[in-house]
Parts: C-alpha cells; sequence; structure tokens
C-alpha cells in the first residue's frame, strides 16, 4: 500500500481530489471523511429541486446515468474509503493525524495521513438579529436544506415569503416560491439587487423585470428583527413590516476556515491561503474549494469566490500534486451566470464600482441590443457593459443581462481576461457568425468598438446616472432625440429640453439648435444618436459640447413615458 491520503469534506472539491490521485496513483490509499449523510452531490441544484424540474433530490447525487455516488460507488468504481456522518474535529500537523468524531453517537478515532488535503467548505451567514432561532427561517446549502425547505413550502399555513438577501441564491429562489403560490418581498440592505455581481444601472432593468412578476423589493433597507410565537410571523425591517410564513436567509457564506485556523495555518478574511499549487503554509496539507482564498486574475488580489466549478477545478489540480504532478491554479474572475424569472444575468471580470476602488481608470460602454440580427424572430434584447482601463483599453470586466443569449458572451470575456486581453483582442476575436446565433458584429465587438472609439476620441458620452445628475442640478442642456416619429410615439423622454429630429433631418436641421449649450445626442440604443453627433460635429458645432447618452433610451432607468 502506498501513501495515506485523507480528504476532508465530500461535496465538490474533496470527492474530486481523491478519485483524481487515485486515478493517478492507484497505490495510494485514499479515505474520505464528511460530516453530512450525503456526498458528492450538486447543491447549485438546489433551487431547481424547489421549482419542481427536478422531482428528487437524490438525482443531485447520481452521475449522468443514473447510479447513485454513495459510499459503495466511490469504494467500488473509485477505490476511495468514504466516512460518512465523520466530522474532522482537530489536525495534528506534527503528528500527522486527524481526529475525527462520529456524529451520531459522539465516538472519536484518530486518521494518521502522509498527505491531507481540506476542503472544508463554507455556511450560510445566519447574523445575530433578534428571533432569527424562530422556526420558518431557512438556509439553503446542503440537500437536507433543500428537502426541509420544500417541505415547509408545501405545508404553510400562509402564502407569504420573504426573502433576506438578493445575491444569487436569493434570487434563484424567486421562481420556485412564486409557482408555489407565495407572494414574496425581497429585502437587501444595499440599494439594488445582485449587489455583487452588477453596477447599479445594470441591475435596474432587472429590478423592473423582477417586479414585473409581482415580487416586492426592499432594496436599501435592512431586517432588524424576526418576530412571531415559537415561529416566524413577520419580519420587522428599518422601514417596515412584513408578514412572513417562511423567510429564506440568503446574505451570503462564509469559509469553513476554523479547523484550519486552530491547526496554525495560515488564513485569511477570505479563507485559507493557499500557493497557485493550493498548498497551505504546511507542504504537507493541500486546501480547495469554498473554504479558500483565490487570486483574481484581473486585480491580482485576493478574492473570496465560492463557485461548484472553481471548487471541481482546485480538486483536480489537487488530486494531480498528490500524484507528484506539477499542476498550478492561476486564479479567477468572477464569472456567473444565472436566470432570474426568465431574465438571464451574466457577469465576468470587475464592476465599474470595483475596478475605480482597485485604482483603475475607465472607460464603459453601454450596449443594449437584439442578440440576433433584428429580422430573426427569435431576436430577444439584452443589455451588455464593458470596462475597460482608460489608457491601456485592457478589458476589465463584462455584465450582460436581459431575455436573450448570454453565455456564450461572458465565457468569450472571461476567456479575454484570463488571457490579459484588451478591447482590441475582443474586436479581433473570431467570434462564430450565423443569423439564428448573433448578429455579424456581435454585441461584445459592438461594446468593444464603442470604447475603442471613446479611447481614440471620437466620441464622447455621458451614463445615463450622469444625465440624471445634470437633471436634478437644473443643468441647462438640449436632449436630442433623433428617433422616428412613430417611435417617438411610443416611448418619450418626459422632460421639456427634448427636441425631436429624426436622423435623416439633423444635417438639414441643424441650424435650429442653439450651439452655447450641451446636446446629448440619444436614440433607442444610441447608435443613431452617435450618428446625429458626427453630423453635428461635421456642421461645425462644437465637439466640446456634443455628447451621446450611453445605452440610449433602452438603458435610461428613470422617468420615461411609455404608449406600447
Amino acid at each position: 500500500m502506498g501513501r495515506k491520503i485523507v480528504v476532508i469534506g465530500g461535496v465538490a472539491c474533496g470527492p474530486k481530489a481523491a478519485c483524481r490521485v487515485k486515478r493517478l496513483d492507484p497505490s495510494a490509499d485514499v479515505l474520505l471523511v464528511e460530516k453530512g449523510e450525503e456526498i458528492s452531490y450538486g447543491a447549485c441544484g438546489l433551487p431547481f429541486y424547489l421549482e419542481g424540474e427536478i422531482p428528487d433530490v437524490k438525482e443531485l447525487t447520481t452521475t449522468p446515468v443514473g447510479v447513485v455516488r454513495d459510499v459503495n460507488f466511490f469504494k467500488a468504481v473509485k477505490g476511495v474509503d468514504v466516512f460518512l456522518n465523520t466530522e474532522a474535529i482537530s489536525i495534528d500537523r506534527k503528528k500527522k493525524e486527524v481526529k475525527v468524531k462520529d456524529v451520531k453517537d459522539g465516538k472519536e478515532q484518530t486518521i494518521s495521513y502522509d498527505k491531507l488535503v481540506i476542503a472544508t467548505g463554507s455556511s450560510p451567514v445566519r447574523p445575530p438579529i433578534p428571533g432569527i432561532e424562530l422556526d420558518g427561517i431557512y438556509c439553503l446549502k446542503t440537500l437536507r436544506d433543500g428537502v426541509v425547505l420544500k417541505e415547509a413550502m408545501s405545508n404553510a399555513s400562509g402564502k407569504n415569503a420573504v426573502v433576506v438577501g438578493a445575491g444569487l441564491i436569493g434570487m434563484e429562489c424567486l421562481e420556485p416560491l412564486i409557482k408555489a403560490g407565495f407572494k414574496v418581498h425581497v429585502v437587501e440592505k444595499l440599494p439594488f439587487v445582485l449587489p455583487a455581481l452588477l453596477d447599479e444601472e445594470m441591475s435596474v432593468p432587472l429590478m423592473k423585470h423582477i417586479q414585473s412578476k409581482g415580487v416586492v423589493l426592499h432594496c436599501g433597507d435592512g431586517v432588524v428583527s424576526f418576530e412571531g410565537s415559537g415561529r416566524v410571523e413577520r419580519v420587522v425591517t428599518e422601514k417596515t413590516e412584513i408578514p412572513a410564513d417562511i423567510v429564506l436567509l440568503a446574505i451570503g457564506f462564509r469559509p469553513n476556515t476554523s479547523l484550519a485556523q486552530e491547526a496554525g495555518l495560515e488564513t485569511g478574511p477570505m479563507g485559507i491561503r493557499v500557493d497557485s499549487h493550493l498548498r497551505t503554509s504546511d507542504p504537507d496539507i493541500y486546501a480547495g474549494g469554498d473554504c479558500v482564498e483565490s487570486y483574481n486574475i484581473v486585480t491580482g488580489k485576493p478574492i473570496y469566490a465560492p463557485m461548484g466549478s472553481t471548487a471541481n477545478k482546485h480538486g483536480r489540480i489537487i488530486g494531480n500534486n498528490l500524484a507528484g504532478w506539477n499542476s498550478t491554479f492561476s486564479g479567477v474572475c468572477g464569472t456567473g451566470v444565472c436566470n432570474i424569472l426568465g431574465f438571464n444575468v451574466a457577469r465576468t471580470g470587475l464592476t465599474e464600482r470595483d475596478a475605480k476602488k482597485d485604482g483603475f481608470e475607465v472607460l464603459t460602454a453601454l450596449c443594449p441590443g437584439p442578440d440576433r440580427p433584428h429580422y430573426m424572430k427569435e431576436a430577444k434584447l439584452i443589455h451588455l457593459k464593458m470596462i475597460a482601463e482608460k489608457y491601456s483599453g485592457k478589458l476589465l470586466g463584462v455584465q450582460i443581462l436581459g431575455p436573450g443569449e448570454v453565455l456564450s458572451r461572458v465565457d468569450t470575456a472571461a476567456a479575454i481576461l484570463k488571457a490579459g486581453g484588451s478591447i482590441d483582442d475582443c474586436f479581433e476575436t473570431d467570434m462564430a457568425y450565423a443569423p439564428p446565433f448573433s448578429p455579424a458584429m456581435d454585441n461584445l465587438i459592438v461594446a468593444a468598438n464603442v470604447i475603442q472609439n471613446k479611447r481614440d476620441g471620437l466620441i464622447r458620452s455621458y451614463s445615463p446616472a450622469m444625465v440624471k445628475e445634470k437633471l436634478d442640478r437644473g443643468d441647462d442642456f438640449i436632449f436630442l432625440d433623433v428617433r422616428t416619429p412613430k417611435e417617438l410615439e411610443q416611448m418619450r423622454l418626459p422632460y421639456e429640453n427634448v427636441v425631436h429630429i429624426p436622423l435623416g433631418m439633423v444635417r438639414k436641421r441643424a441650424g435650429e439648435l442653439p450651439r452655447d449649450k450641451e446636446i446629448i445626442c440619444l436614440c433607442k440604443i444610441s447608435l443613431r444618436g452617435y450618428e446625429a453627433a458626427k453630423i453635428l460635429e461635421s456642421e461645425g458645432f462644437d465637439r466640446e459640447k456634443i455628447w451621446l447618452l450611453d445605452g440610449g433610451l433602452v438603458a435610461w432607468p428613470y422617468e420615461k413615458i411609455v404608449n406600447l
């Protein structure tokens, strides 16, 4: 028998590492300990179990051909011994031993190791809010959590649900709650939903979509207490009270680092610290998955990015290195995607807010548009925001959302970020084109072109937020709307300083516009607005006073008169 390898944690990274090293080194004696009752399950599928798309929670534990990944499977197929209901309670690095406890009978034993893997994952945040121990308040992390919550949804005496936290888990659980007949309220301390993933101007279209489905958003509000007699009956916030028969706590996760800390391993606020080989400060101990600190390839700084995809990559790399290979992990760029009530949302890299916080001077582009040529019946709108470094043009981040296709675009952007690419690289990327799939100039490339134009001094633009600030200050400027009269009937801005001249008439009627005021050109998505700006410049207008509204009316999140 070869070296003894002990793996602590049995959800994603742990099983991947255990199976990988056993495949590469069959002589290794591999033991995996997991404190729960299940092993190797797809926790990311839990919202779809709640919704009913996955009828049996056990499907989240099976292989693609339906074989359950249980203790017998791991022993017979993978050659890995598994102890379930077994919690690792301490690590003696000098003796190279792990003390474990049976969570059912409390019996303890000591297991020796040559190499150790810590994959202890993360735990839901449960802040010390008064009343948080009342019945009816749930988190969603494990299979057991999913089963308990689904039963509660079926047996609830009333139909009022409150989701605390507007992050990924909270947003993904809106659909199952609505389908189960609940009136759903969302309480989010920050002023918009998905605050860790999106900039506010990108979150607004998503918020409007969510509200159109009957969800009540309480953004910029925080929970003060949970109240009820034994069971939660209402959620008291800083601004209101909300009746509640079910509460889902979804305010994030914390890495489970206590075992590593008590063993004297180096940790940080975002997890166990590891090197590029995923070794901890002890060369005989590796760590991966949700319990470790990751490296942001855009900023070069530590980041906490718990994702099932990353955990599986970590497991493979750890397995390689346990078998004597020299595999490294270069880091992450915060890529994620989800579907919220039929609205696709994707992001990679930095938000504009985070880029500025990290000291970058940025250029941005807001580019709403159809996800394929307008003449295709299946064409659907997507909003795309790109962030780049001002002078170098280095790509920093992309956000995409809407009913249209977002996945291929965010994956392309993530690949460019991984390569340290620029907006020029984005423009030159040979993306596939056919009308059923994308426009000839993909939305991602259009956004890169807009930033190129800004960088090269061909265009000057204001974001919707900047224009709203000008309106609120009472600045004296002109909106030049160059859409057709028919479009104007359908949607328009409700301000007195709007001048309407269709694009084809701008050159002829330019003399009607004042030359001593700023003119902000716009259309539906600002493509024609750009043309109008260039026409005015060619007619001798001071280019310092000619601006473009980023994203046009589609991206304008404020007051609009709509007559569709």
